[in-house]
């Protein structure tokens, strides 16, 4: 070990990530097992021995244990016995990764525990057998069984129906919803819709499978529950009277509804699209250190709820029939349209070079053979994500390697960030990264496999927490590098 090399800032961090090192020598593994600074990620390891895992379960301690507990290549006798620890948190962590290699036995003991948050977990799972996470819709605690409803969207006819006529309001809510934590969502049956119609906590779930009549449609639209207005205001046999109406709700998101409709009339549509952005509140309003009322800092929710779903609304009709809505003045419309695999190419040339972000990225994924290196280049460079997401346009159109190490000295560290993609990255240029002033490079030259030894050793010591951790995550960290880290650790 060499004195010139420096400890690292971030230990605790950077010895944690190192937990998680595919590299890692086994005996430095059970080393790690004594690390109390972290959260355990060692116990998540999939290459842990049999001898492993009983140590580490004898060891006791919470955050190991837990993290076993969440080991997705624990052996079926060890989550048996997991099953049983007296902390109700390994237990959940149990039902919450037992997947579909789990045998049947784990989950009728863990259907009866005591602990009702294993339960829930339990009514989370896919890979529960039906007939047992069937059992969790007569479950004692109503949150197990709402959670179920949104969960088990798929479940048999029985099961739906006795979650959709429960006594508890937060079990019918669940069951008949606007929005569901699983795909498809359920329909439910039709003899129950007037019982679901007429109770306040489901009527917003039933009125998209409703048949609307005037005394229907009349008696919805002055309900004062605005998630009721919404679906009504989405629904297809919505008459023109009403949807005029409900054009100018006082809630804008109900409005939203209407401007999203097929057969809403162009004027009502522009009205509607100038009203959502006008009475959206400035971009720093949250900064803004004026004093504001209950009844004014809701308007200016709503108001900027209304404008991000405006942005991010995407319309099948409009899909369907794209080409009178390519330059469409709404945003919305232009990136639906663009969806279609099936536009002209001038069309598709011009969304491509549409003045919005989130068109051309939608074009770019629908007319791939229209994609080349100087488009995707341009697409990735002017990407604008309404909000944050790893993913980058250049992840579906990787760049040549000629244009990655163009991107190596770019003034914006953005696409400088792209340069590490080149296998064959020239070292002087990895090492100009590896000291960028930027941190987010850094971290993408520590992500990066064959780094040199050198470079690799020196970002343990950088002073970003997330460089540092991940350059000990690399699998091409030398082994001395790794004891000398656990020797610094006192492990």
């Amino acid at each position: 070990m060499s004195d010139a090399t420096p400890s690292p800032v971030h230990l605790n961090e950077v010895v944690e990530a190192l937990a998680e090192n595919p590299a890692l020598p086994p005996e430095l593994v059970r080393r790690l097992f004594a690390h109390r600074n972290g959260f355990g990620e060692v116990a998540k390891r999939p290459d842990l021995t049999d001898d492993m895992i009983a140590e580490i379960i004898a060891i006791d301690d919470h955050w190991l244990t837990h993290s076993l507990a969440l080991n997705r290549s624990l052996p079926h006798a060890f989550r048996m016995a997991l099953a049983e620890h007296p902390d109700p948190a390994v237990r959940t962590a149990v039902a919450s990764r037992a997947g579909g290699d789990a045998h049947r036995e784990l989950f009728e003991r863990l259907v009866g525990d005591a602990d009702p948050k294993v339960r829930g977990s339990l009514a989370e799972n896919d890979h529960m057998p039906a007939d047992l996470r069937a059992l969790l819709a007569a479950d004692a605690d109503p949150e197990v069984r709402a959670t179920l409803a949104q969960w088990w969207t798929q479940a048999l006819e029985p099961v739906r129906r006795r979650l959709l006529t429960d006594p508890d309001d937060a079990v019918r809510a669940g069951a008949c919803a606007t929005y569901y934590r699983q795909l498809p969502h359920p329909v439910p049956p039709a003899d129950l819709l007037p019982a679901l119609l007429a109770d306040p906590v489901t009527r917003a779930g039933a009125v998209r499978h409703c048949t609307l009549d005037a005394d229907t449609e009349r008696r919805l639209a002055h309900d004062p529950d605005e998630a009721v207005r919404r679906e009504l205001a989405e629904h297809p046999g919505l008459s023109a009277p009403l949807r005029d109406r409900l054009a100018e709700d006082p809630d804008p998101r109900v409005a939203l509804g209407i401007f999203a409709r097929q057969d809403t009339p162009e004027p009502t549509r522009a009205a509607i699209h100038a009203r959502i952005l006008t009475e959206a509140p400035p971009a720093d309003w949250l900064d803004d250190d004026q004093e504001l009322d209950d009844d004014a800092l809701e308007r200016q929710i709503l108001s900027e709820i209304a404008r991000l779903e405006l942005r991010t609304l995407r319309l099948p009709w409009v899909t369907a029939d794209p080409l009178p809505h390519t330059e469409s003045p709404y945003v919305c419309f232009r990136a639906s349209a663009a969806m279609s695999d099936s536009l002209p190419r001038p069309v598709a040339a011009r969304l491509l070079d549409d003045e919005e972000s989130s068109v051309r990225t939608t074009m770019a994924r629908h007319a791939r053979d229209r994609i080349d290196p100087a488009t995707a280049e341009r697409i990735d460079r002017s990407h604008r994500p309404y909000k944050r997401t790893r993913w980058r346009p250049a992840d579906d159109f990787p760049l040549p390697a000629d244009v990655l190490r163009r991107l190596a000295t770019d003034p914006d560290p953005r696409m400088r960030r792209l340069a590490p993609r080149d296998p064959d990255l020239p070292v002087e240029l990895v090492r100009a990264l590896a000291a960028d002033p930027d941190e987010s490079v850094r971290h993408a030259i520590a992500t990066r496999p064959g780094l040199p030894a050198r470079i690799l050793t020196r970002l343990l010591s950088d002073p970003s927490k997330q460089v540092a951790a991940t350059a000990a995550g690399n699998a091409d960290l030398p082994p001395a590098q790794m004891h000398r880290l656990i020797a610094l650790a006192g492990l």
